[in-house]
C-alpha cells in the first residue's frame, strides 16, 4: 500500500532519528590522525565537546544523584550538546579496602550526609545499596546507553577536593600520592571497563603540581602509565596532560615523550583566568592580556598540535563564574572561545555540576562554575546554549573536499555575522553560518559564491554588502594585539571596526576602535568589536 504524504513525511524524520542517532554513538573506538582524534572505522574525525562530572571527592560518587534520577541527568547532558563526559575517579577507590567497596550508603552516613543519602533513596534508592566502583560502573554504563562518550580522568589519590599547591595529591612521591598505587589502580580501571564502546578515552592523572614537580619524574612515570594503560585497554586514547595543573608541556619541545601507542595519544591541557594572574583581566588592557593569555597557551601547549609533528590537543578543562559575576571570567572566555573556536579545539568544561554532595569541610556547597543551577533544574547562565553553540560544532574536517571559508565569529556573544536573502547582515546563531572569503590583511572580505564584499560606510554606521570592492572601505585586517579587532579605514583614514551595537541587538555597527593600540591607559573593554574569523570547510 502506498504511503500518504504525511506517512512519508513520519517515515523519512524516523529515518533521520536513526541516522542523527548512528552518529552520535558508533565512531568508537576512536584513534588519532595528526592532530585530529577519528573514528577508528572509517577515519572521520570526531570532535569531542566535553562536560566534567565530578566523582572524585570525599563521597566517592557522581554528583548530584541525589537532585535528578541518574537517566535524567544524562538526558540533560545530551539535550545540552555534550557528547561526551570526562568522569572524574580517585585512586583509592580502586585500591584500598574500604573505599571502593564499602556501599554508598555507609559513605554517605560516615560524612553525617542524612540530606544527601535521602535525596539519592528519592531519585536513584538501587544506587544505595551499591558499591562505589558499582555506583561510578552505572553512571559510565547510563552514558553509554544514552550515546554519550566517557573519557575515565584520574583526578586525585586520595578522594578530596582539587586542587591545593601542597595537598598530598600533586605530584609522584607525595603523602597520598604513591607511583606503585596510582599504576595499580591505572590498570584497574583500565581493565574494569575494557570492552565498554563509550569509553573512549583515559586521563592518566589531573594536574600534577607541588614543589616536588620536575619534568624527570613525568617522563619516567607518565611513560610507564601510558604503556600500562594501552596494554590493559588498548581501545581507549591514552591522554597525558603536563605540569604547573596541566598548563605546561613545553618540555616536549626539546625531548618528546617517544611513545608508540598505535595512533592512541592525545595530550591535555587546561586553560582558566586564573591561569596566570587572574586581577590582570580586570585592571590591564584586556586586548593586551588576551594577547598574552593566548601566546602563553601556544607557548606551553598550543604548538603541539600545528606543524609537522602535529598531535591531539585536548582542553581537558576550562571553566567561568556562570553567574556572570566576575568580570575577569567574562573577559576570559570571550578571549578563550575565540582562540578554541578558532583552532576546533577538542575541550571539557568545568563543568556540569550544580552542587556537591560535600566538598572541603562543607556540606551541599553550590558550584558557581556549574552548566546546572544548585537543584539541578536548569542551567545557571540562560545565554549557555547560545554562547557555546559554535564550539560545539566541528567547523573543520580532514576528510572534507570543501573549500576553506571563512565563519565570522562573536565570541562574547557566541553569534556568528549572517548575510540574509536580502544581502542585509546581522549576527545570528550560528548553526547556519554565512561562509566569508578573507584572502589577507587589508584585502576585502567576500561572501562566498558572490560578488558581494563588506564595505564600511562611516562611523555609527552598518556596513553593507557591495559590489565596490576596490576601495579603502572594503578593505578589511585584523588589528590590535589580540588580532581580535577588524578594520577598514574611512575616506578620512580614520580606522572603524566592526561592532555588536549591544548585547539585546542582532546589528553590526563600524565604530572607532577601542583599545587597538595597546594604551596602558585604556581601560574600556573592547570585546563588543571582537570578531575571529575561524576557518571551515563543513
Amino acid at each position: 500500500m502506498p504511503f500518504s504524504s504525511s506517512q512519508a513525511s513520519l517515515v523519512l524524520f524516523l529515518f533521520l532519528l536513526l541516522v542523527l542517532s548512528i552518529n552520535f554513538t558508533s565512531p568508537l573506538p576512536l584513534s588519532t590522525n595528526g592532530r585530529w582524534i577519528v573514528d577508528s572505522a572509517t577515519g572521520r574525525r570526531m570532535k569531542l565537546a566535553c562536560v566534567n562530572w565530578a566523582s572524585h571527592l570525599e563521597p566517592m560518587l557522581a554528583e548530584g544523584l541525589d537532585k535528578k534520577p541518574l537517566g535524567v541527568i544524562v538526558a540533560e547532558i545530551r539535550r545540552l550538546r555534550f557528547n561526551c563526559v570526562r568522569l572524574t575517579w580517585a585512586t583509592y577507590m580502586f585500591t584500598q579496602p574500604g573505599h571502593g567497596d564499602q556501599p554508598v550508603e555507609e559513605t554517605l552516613d560516615s560524612l553525617g550526609l542524612a540530606e544527601a543519602k535521602g535525596g539519592v533513596a528519592r531519585n536513584n534508592p538501587l544506587v544505595l545499596n551499591m558499591t562505589h566502583v558499582e555506583a561510578y560502573a552505572a553512571v559510565v554504563d547510563e552514558l553509554g546507553k544514552q550515546g554519550v562518550m566517557v573519557v575515565l580522568d584520574n583526578h586525585v589519590s586520595k578522594p578530596k577536593w582539587c586542587c591545593a599547591y601542597d595537598d598530598g595529591n600533586g605530584f609522584f612521591g607525595d603523602e597520598y600520592f604513591d607511583p606503585e598505587e596510582w599504576l595499580r589502580g591505572l590498570v584497574a580501571v583500565a581493565e574494569h571497563f575494557n570492552g565498554k564502546s563509550q569509553v573512549v578515552g583515559m586521563s592518566v592523572r589531573n594536574e600534577l603540581r607541588g614543589p616536588r614537580q620536575n619534568d624527570y619524574d613525568w617522563y619516567q612515570y607518565i611513560r610507564t602509565a601510558a604503556t600500562k594503560v594501552h596494554q590493559a585497554n588498548p581501545n581507549v586514547l591514552v591522554i597525558l596532560s603536563g605540569l604547573n595543573w596541566a598548563s605546561d608541556l613545553s618540555f616536549l619541545r626539546k625531548r618528546p615523550v617517544g611513545l608508540s601507542l598505535g595512533r592512541k595519544l592525545v595530550y591535555e591541557a587546561h586553560w582558566y583566568s586564573f591561569s596566570g594572574d587572574r586581577k590582570i583581566w580586570e585592571v590591564q588592557p584586556v586586548d593586551r592580556v588576551c594577547a598574552n593569555a593566548v601566546q602563553r597557551m601556544e607557548d606551553q601547549a598550543g604548538f603541539l598540535s600545528s606543524g609537522p609533528g602535529a598531535v591531539p590537543l585536548f582542553l581537558g578543562e576550562f571553566g567561568f563564574d556562570q553567574t556572570g559575576k566576575s568580570q575577569a571570567d567574562d573577559r576570559f572566555l570571550s578571549c578563550f572561545m575565540g582562540y578554541a573556536a578558532g583552532k576546533d579545539l577538542d575541550w571539557a568544561l568545568w563543568a556540569l555540576q550544580g552542587s556537591y554532595y560535600y566538598r572541603q569541610g562543607v556540606v551541599g556547597p553550590e558550584e558557581t562554575f556549574g552548566v546546572l543551577d544548585f537543584n539541578w533544574d536548569g542551567l545557571r547562565n540562560p545565554k549557555f546554549k547560545e554562547r557555546f553553540q559554535l564550539v560545539q560544532t566541528m567547523v573543520q574536517d580532514p576528510s572534507s573536499n570543501s573549500p576553506m571559508s571563512y565563519i565570522m565569529y562573536h565570541p562574547q556573544s557566541g553569534l556568528c555575522i549572517r548575510a540574509n536573502n536580502n544581502h542585509e547582515i546581522g549576527t545570528a546563531e550560528c548553526q547556519h553560518w554565512s561562509r566569508w572569503i578573507h584572502y589577507r590583511d587589508g584585502s576585502p572580505i567576500r561572501l562566498m559564491g558572490t560578488p558581494l564584499c563588506l564595505k564600511a560606510l562611516g562611523d555609527g554606521l552598518p556596513p553593507v554588502l557591495s559590489n565596490d570592492c576596490s576601495n579603502r572601505r572594503s578593505a578589511w585586517r585584523s588589528i590590535s594585539n589580540s588580532k581580535l579587532h577588524v578594520a577598514a579605514t574611512d575616506e578620512h583614514g580614520n580606522r572603524l571596526c566592526l561592532e555588536k551595537k549591544s548585547n539585546e541587538s542582532s546589528v553590526i555597527l563600524t565604530r572607532k576602535c577601542i583599545c587597538v593600540d595597546d594604551d596602558s591607559g585604556c581601560t574600556e573593554n573592547p570585546q563588543g568589536q571582537w570578531f575571529k574569523f575561524v576557518p571551515t570547510n563543513t
